[in-house]
């Protein structure tokens, strides 16, 4: 049986990962945090680590890298280096020392920046913010490792933003608003947002399991079709059968208030679920084309829309998130 070790595999993405690939590998997690749902096969530990990794990852087949400092408002910025940056690269030089040949990595399509004209994988990098930086320089480092050995193989997936069950990152933050009448449109909600559901990314990243050919294979993941801001909000007003309110604020009035809370931020040392980056995030066009993961004949299991019925349901319909442990990213 393959044995599979799953990096940073107690959040969100993670443990619907691990809930699929113990049906059919042998699966070890390796996190700094314990898994809400997969104790029996976690392994405390931190990639920043060396000597933890070359302890842990002895008699592995295939690592999955998930492990990543992603949030927009991770302090200090030297942590995004520290971790998706000299983390993976200790993740390499263990790989490289136990004759370990296959990496799948989960990178980011922060690495293309902000409205750009629906990048493919050919596409220059032009990343706006640390996240990206440091997992575009992660990716540098997975290339030069391939370069060492011509029987080393990497599958770097480039997910767009992530939501689902569970899940309390922006999509959520959202689609909580919404869903209590408070939302406020900031610009004019004809940016394109591409996005992707928990369930298709994880199917994904098995599914890279059948690439075996050795070199590097880039995919970016974005389920489609892609959807406007509006588009978004009028889908999710008609899943929660609500109404908010129609008008919107202009994008230069939402930054500024943005700046405001940032301010208010760094006074009183909280972090609230509104930024000056998120709000510029929002309105940015985020569109990307992953027409090569399909070309690979990768059938997603559901729908975009699916997906966000899936989401609602779960967090604001029904009571069975009142017992259940959360994911959070």
């Amino acid at each position: 049986m393959l044995k599979v070790a799953v990096i940073g595999g107690s959040g969100f993405v993670g443990s619907y990962l691990i809930k699929e690939l113990i049906k059919q590998y042998s699966v070890i997690n390796i996190d700094k945090r314990p898994s809400p749902f997969f104790n029996d096969i976690t392994i405390l530990g931190d990639i920043r680590n060396i000597d933890q990794l070359r302890k842990n990852l002895n008699n592995i087949d295939t690592i999955i890298h998930l492990a990543a400092e992603h949030r927009d408002d991770v302090t200090p910025v030297s942590l995004y280096y520290d971790v998706n940056v000299a983390g993976t690269q200790n993740i390499l030089s263990v790989m490289t020392e136990l004759g370990i040949r296959r990496i799948i990595f989960t990178s980011s399509v922060a690495v293309y920046g902000l409205n750009k004209p629906c990048p493919n994988e050919d596409f220059s990098p032009d990343p706006f913010n640390h996240y990206g930086k440091s997992k575009l320089m992660a990716e540098m480092n997975i290339k030069k490792w391939l370069s060492e050995n011509q029987e080393n193989s990497a599958v770097i997936i480039r997910p767009t933003v992530i939501f689902g069950e569970r899940n309390r990152g922006n999509v959520y933050n959202l689609l909580r608003q919404i869903s209590s009448g408070n939302f406020m449109q900031v610009g004019s909600g004809r940016n394109k947002k591409s996005m992707c559901y928990v369930g298709n990314i994880v199917a994904f990243i098995k599914y890279s399991f059948n690439i075996l050919s050795p070199g590097l294979h880039l995919f970016n993941y974005v389920d489609k079709p892609d959807l406007t801001t509006k588009e978004l909000i009028i889908k999710a007003q008609e899943i929660l059968n609500c109404k908010i309110p129609a008008y919107s604020v202009p994008r230069w009035l939402g930054m500024l208030g943005g700046y405001g809370i940032d301010i208010c931020s760094i006074i009183s040392g909280k972090k609230f679920a509104v930024s000056a980056v998120r709000i510029k995030k929002f309105c940015a066009t985020t569109q990307f084309d992953s027409s090569r993961a399909f070309n690979t004949g990768f059938i997603p299991p559901f729908t975009l829309t699916q997906g966000l019925h899936n989401t609602i349901m779960f967090e604001f319909l029904s009571n069975t998130n009142d017992t259940i442990t959360f994911i959070s990213e």
